[in-house]
């Protein structure tokens, strides 16, 4: 089975188009067989748009609340409402960063190894795995985040008291390593002052390490492109959108073209063909959040059948 397996995985490999001329120091592109998942479906909470507005009218008049918005292998991704005062545990993540965008109220975040700082709205914020912090709502009112983590189980400093989790038992151990910042990521960005008021460019990436990525997409509203443009498809790994600021135009195969907000979360499969743009009258600005920043993308075929 195995000989016959990898047989069949070199012949799947030979067909390959004529290659076109790239820029000299450029990869020239080439045409391949691209295996992509038979079936590409939405498995809850996962769907091609979940609206901000609507999460906020499920929630009105509660002060403490989670929506679960996306779910992966690697994280998930919930909007979370605290009421002043309350706190979160102090905890750490092993391999993975943690990824935060304040969207109401105030949070005092205190990361091991910064001086605690309030975060507000249009504030974004990442901790590193093996860095302990904790979040506290501050203010009068409630405080709302979007937050993406990790989907493994979260480690406690000594001197806190874990959570008991169904099937995990914690034990004392010791770390021989780690975490921090580096020159692409640091700790937050305040993007309403920074990058909206003062008029500074905006990074490309907010988060990048092997194994997780945010990167920002930052533009005026372009006209819609003909539906003969689909786009690309991640190989590997789903991922999903979070539109910052203004209006983004999505195009999902299989999903009619839509429009989503500020606030918006959009998902994509794996293997879905999918395209963005931003729309409107004003600047907009999308999140791309996935997994791998590696994973190969896929375009459409160079040559057209016979």
């Amino acid at each position: 089975m195995w000989v016959c397996g990898l047989a069949g995985l070199v012949a799947g490999m030979m067909p390959l188009a004529a290659q076109e001329h790239a820029p000299a120091g450029q990869p020239q592109p080439f045409e391949a067989w691209a295996p992509r998942p038979a079936q590409r479906p939405y498995i809850e909470p996962n769907k091609p748009l979940t609206k901000f507005a609507d999460i906020q009218a499920r929630h009105r008049g509660q002060s403490d609340w989670t929506e679960l918005v996306a779910l992966t292998d690697e994280f998930l991704a919930a909007y979370v409402s605290m009421a002043p005062g309350q706190k979160t545990d102090r905890i750490f993540y092993a391999d993975d960063r943690t990824f935060f965008i304040v969207r109401g109220g105030s949070i005092r975040f205190s990361i091991e190894g910064q001086q605690p700082f309030i975060a507000t709205k249009g504030f974004l914020v990442q901790v590193p795995p093996l860095v302990p912090f904790s979040l506290e709502a501050v203010g009068d009112g409630p405080a709302l985040r979007f937050e993406v983590r990790p989907t493994t189980r979260p480690a406690y400093p000594i001197g806190e008291t874990p959570k008991p989790i169904p099937g995990v038992e914690y034990v004392r151990a010791s770390i021989r390593t780690r975490g921090g910042y580096d020159d692409v990521n640091r700790p937050y960005l305040d993007f309403e002052k920074d990058i909206v008021r003062d008029g500074r460019a905006p990074p490309r990436n907010f988060i990048r390490d092997p194994y997780f990525q945010v990167e920002m997409f930052r533009g005026a509203p372009v006209p819609t492109p003909p539906p003969t443009e689909i786009g690309q498809f991640r190989a590997d790994h789903p991922g999903f959108w979070f539109v910052l600021e203004g209006k983004e135009q999505f195009l999902l195969e299989g999903v009619p073209l839509f429009t989503a907000e500020e606030g918006d979360v959009v998902y994509k499969p794996i293997g879905r063909w999918h395209r963005v743009n931003a729309t409107g009258t004003t600047t907009a600005t999308r999140l791309a959040i996935n997994a791998r920043p590696g994973n190969l993308h896929w375009y459409p075929p160079l040559t057209k059948d016979k």
